[in-house]
């Protein structure tokens, strides 16, 4: 052990898998949980980090350079309130993060995306997250790393009935998703943060795309596991 690992959305559906990963694990000497709510996880290794203000970099102050950073922060729009306050959620705080973390010298980023995600598509939701994966880009990152899983399965803390009706109605249908379909397979938090993990510890450097297909492989067998 002896790196450190920075988990931004903790508390959230990946995030919270994430965590649990981490601190089971022995890679990672330190753990930097940092949100707006508590994680309620109790680990020696385990610092927690409030965000506070607009200033969400903040967080990642004093921390020895060459870390790596899990960004699983997201919201709805519906749960925003408005386009702007989703916009602030899902583009301008990882943004930040990542802007910090690329002046620090972090070893790797793994951001969690979505399937469709681009800069050009005609939804609202993708297009931020297309214009936020661009951006990341254009920094001097030396891994970035992108997972775009599809509908996500796990017990969520807070309430979302549209993805728990989604979820249902996709479950029985996966095994009808082959080919080109396979992408919008239903994939398990659980795989998304193993594949993260798996990720920081075995992307090339630059930049890393991860479809969800890929994203159940490599969360299920490892590495490689998509070739």
């Amino acid at each position: 052990m002896g790196e450190t690992a920075v988990v931004a959305g903790g508390t959230g559906l990946v995030g919270r898998e994430l965590l649990n990963l981490l601190l089971a694990g022995e890679r990672y000497a330190n753990v930097i949980a940092i949100g707006r709510r508590p994680t309620g996880l109790s680990d020696p290794r385990l610092e927690e980090r409030a965000m506070e203000g607009g200033q969400p970099e903040q967080c990642l102050e004093g921390i020895p350079g060459g870390y790596d950073l899990f960004i699983a922060t997201g919201t709805t729009i519906k749960k925003a309130g408005t386009r702007e306050a989703f916009r602030r959620v899902d583009y301008e705080l990882p943004l930040r993060l990542a802007e910090m973390a690329a002046s620090q010298g972090a070893g790797a980023l793994v951001i969690v995306s979505s399937i469709g995600a681009s800069p050009d598509s005609r939804y609202f939701y993708l297009r931020v997250k297309g214009e936020l994966e661009r951006q990341l880009e254009k920094l001097s990152l030396r891994r970035l790393i992108v997972l775009r899983p599809s509908q996500l399965l796990g017990k969520r803390q807070e309430r979302r009935p549209g993805e728990k009706w989604a979820a249902a109605l996709a479950k029985p249908l996966s095994g009808l998703m082959v080919g080109k379909l396979a992408r919008y397979r239903p994939i398990h938090a659980a795989t998304v943060a193993s594949a993260m993990l798996e990720a920081a510890k075995r992307a090339p450097e630059g930049v890393t795309v991860v479809e969800s297909e890929q994203i159940a492989a490599i969360g299920s067998h490892g590495w490689g596991a998509d070739e």
